[in-house]
């Protein structure tokens, strides 16, 4: 509540030049700030909640993931299915595509150039060019972002380097400019399903893509990739719906005496929250495809006010 002047008495107020007024002061029945504050809050929210939101996936995970192939496999089946996506390349050091791309950060910087110019390595040189972009965000990747605000879907194909996600701040503020511009971001994590071959490398994905959802603070689908090219898949389905007494165990006979009580920590820490799981992707089938993206859908939010068509999913379970 404002106060009012020492000098004020119940039934006065003071004017500009400081004589008393014989007008009734204002009670708190009739000027309340707090309920003011609140109802612009209110008509704020409105406001969001009308802005129209584009929509976004940050495709992230190690080097070698199929991070790439997965923005390729996707765009061509959105294109079967007649939905629109528009890919872009958040990679410096990229070279051939098989999808158009709408946004290229080569456009702006080019690990080759800042290699070149400044004499450093590949890594040095994609910290250069993501901290570069970084600072370009309220100019360059404003402006290419202008065509693409209303409704759209985005995908952006990340560098491999787990820096970027796990602890570097480049990524986390390029996301929050896309928040900024209301769109709905969800983080897409790939994990080669050949790298879980047994608990300890599974365990260790499990940290890895926790690590990038506390560092990007965002609605998380994790994706077992190249689930085509596993010839065990019995051994990986394992590890989709795991038993926690069962990696415990696992856990404990691989490892030393001395990290059983490290184990169970993190086998509690995945368990108990269910802070970590993974959605397994055969490119081959479709019907995998879509199952990962109606996944994704559904953390962003996407198509809640479409009409669902009944009669296309039955044609869908038809052909499969």
């Amino acid at each position: 509540m404002i106060a009012l002047p020492c000098e004020a008495t119940a039934g006065s107020h003071l004017l500009p030049t400081g004589r008393r007024s014989s007008q009734s002061t204002a009670t708190p029945e009739t000027f309340d700030p707090t309920a003011k504050f609140e109802r612009r809050k209110q008509k704020e929210k409105e406001k969001e909640i009308k802005t129209v939101m584009g929509y976004a996936q940050l495709v992230i995970g190690p080097a070698g993931s199929g991070k790439s192939t997965y923005c390729s496999s996707l765009f061509q089946h959105c294109e079967t299915t007649g939905r629109t996506i528009h890919i872009v390349n958040l990679d410096p050091a990229a070279e051939n595509f098989d999808y158009p791309v709408a946004i290229d950060i080569r456009e702006l910087i080019s690990l080759d150039d800042v290699m070149e110019e400044y004499g450093l390595g590949p890594n040095g040189a994609l910290m250069f060019c993501m901290e570069h972009l970084e600072e370009n965000l309220d100019e360059w990747l404003s402006e290419e972002l202008e065509n693409y605000m209303e409704d759209d879907y985005l995908i952006f194909d990340c560098p491999g380097q787990i820096e970027l996600f796990s602890h570097v701040p480049a990524l986390k503020n390029f996301v929050e400019h896309l928040q900024r511009k209301n769109f709905n971001v969800c983080a897409v994590y790939l994990l080669d399903s050949q790298f879980i071959t047994d608990v300890t490398k599974f365990i260790s994905g499990c940290m890895s893509s926790l690590s990038a959802m506390i560092q990007l603070e965002l609605p998380h689908v994790n994706i077992l990739s190249k689930m085509d090219l596993v010839t065990r898949k019995r051994d990986i389905e394992d590890y989709l719906t795991p038993e926690p007494t069962t990696l415990l165990s696992e856990l404990n006979q691989r490892m030393g005496p001395q990290f059983q009580k490290l184990n169970k920590a993190l086998i509690d820490l995945v368990d108990e929250y269910s802070m970590v799981s993974f959605v397994p992707l055969d490119l081959r089938k479709e019907s995998s495809i879509q199952y990962v993206l109606s996944q994704i859908d559904n953390c962003i939010q996407y198509g809640e006010d479409a009409d669902v068509k009944i009669k296309d999913f039955d044609e869908d379970e038809d052909q499969d």
